[in-house]
């Protein structure tokens, strides 16, 4: 794909965020299932990409499915990561993506990631070697800044455009913020007024009206899903259609179910297998367990605070097998993912997660708290 091609490729462009653990490749075919364009690996380590360590090259894989695959590194060396680029070239990535945002302690104290973001001619480097030495695509992704006193995200736009990047994700909070607060999308329109490179919006989407209003209002190229899709993958499907899937228990079973059956294709059935899901499968039901169903009344364009920092109360729960996915204890995350695993059909699937229903609305703890559940059976 050349770098012209892959600019053509991102406008209107829903992209899969790299997401540590999350963004696993059975969980990235999931996502495309439902409409996404762009896809990108977890981060990977420059330096264990030119070491040869297996995990990290591992997560170079992709998915027939995946028709536009990024690579994202994380590095600080332009000699390193130019080593690093020529094995992602060689592993068939149509682009790679430089971290400059990745918040995590356990990235930024080696300076990398968003530690790179007080150290805007760095990233220039980077940029530029990887640009001059790759025939690949080479896009950035930043926050606003290190801190919320130290806000350069413009100043480092210019740089990475001028060094040659093929585009730009802004992720709107700052390294300090973590993910609290709301994004800044009145930054992210103003750079991506001043900048001719796309610019990539990210932070905060968890409906196709937000989605909507992001594209309509703040000048951006395509926008990147990251907690909206980790909670609902379906979220492309509602943005491309501009519609809510008030989907039921029953249908996000199933959906869940076929994630399940990709991490087995993926990792393998066998004991070694299902032992590598269980290291993912839980974690992703952290997620899936906050989901809710927003309708257009609950969005106000004009507000500060986007939806998925309302917290909206999602009501009482409509059957036993929703207040069950709705749980947000391990142990219940657990028995789901071993539900799943042990079915050979989204119907035993579902079969199984009712049993866990029905022997948790048993429990008297629970009785005296929902009776209007076991009245419901």
């Amino acid at each position: 794909m050349t770098r012209e091609e892959f600019s053509n490729k991102l406008n209107g462009a829903l992209i899969l965020a790299p997401l540590t653990k999350g963004g696993n490749l059975p969980f990235r075919r999931l996502c495309c299932d439902f409409g996404a364009d762009v896809t990108v690996s977890e981060m990977a380590y420059a330096r264990k990409l030119v070491k040869g360590d297996r995990k990290e090259r591992a997560l170079l894989r992709r998915h027939p499915s995946e028709s536009c695959f990024g690579v994202q590194i994380a590095a600080k060396q332009p000699e390193e990561a130019l080593q690093a680029a020529k094995i992602i070239e060689d592993s068939g990535a149509d682009f790679i993506d430089i971290n400059c945002g990745c918040p995590i302690d356990d990235t930024t104290r080696r300076g990398l990631g968003a530690a790179l973001l007080r150290r805007p001619n760095q990233i220039a480097k980077l940029v530029q070697a990887l640009s001059d030495g790759s025939p690949l695509p080479i896009t950035v992704k930043i926050r606003t800044g290190w801190k919320n006193d130290s806000i350069n995200a413009k100043e480092v736009s210019r740089l990475v455009e001028e060094s040659g990047a093929s585009a730009l994700t802004i992720h709107g909070r700052s390294k300090q913020q973590r993910y609290s607060k709301a994004a800044d999308w009145e930054l992210i329109r103003e750079i991506a007024e001043e900048r001719s490179i796309p610019v990539i919006g990210n932070g905060d989407i968890v409906t196709h009206f937000e989605a909507e209003q992001h594209l309509s209002s703040h000048g951006v190229s395509a926008l990147m899903l990251a907690r909206g899709a980790l909670t609902k993958p379906w979220l492309f499907e509602e943005i491309k259609e501009s519609r809510t899937l008030n989907l039921s228990a029953e249908q996000r079973i199933e959906i869940y179910y076929r994630f399940s059956e990709y991490l087995k294709e993926h990792f393998g059935a066998d004991d070694i297998g299902i032992n590598r899901i269980m290291r993912f499968l839980p974690w992703h039901f952290t997620l899936f367990s906050r989901y809710v169903y927003y309708r257009y009344q609950d969005f106000d364009a004009q507000s500060p605070t986007p939806l998925i920092h309302q917290r909206l109360d999602p009501g009482i729960p409509a059957s036993p097998i929703d207040e069950f996915l709705q749980r947000s204890d391990e142990l219940s995350h657990r028995q789901l993912a071993e539900a799943l695993l042990g079915a050979a059909s989204p119907d035993q699937a579902l079969a199984n997660v009712l049993r866990l229903a029905a022997a948790a609305i048993a429990a008297p703890p629970y009785l005296a708290k929902q009776p209007e559940l076991l009245a419901q059976g």
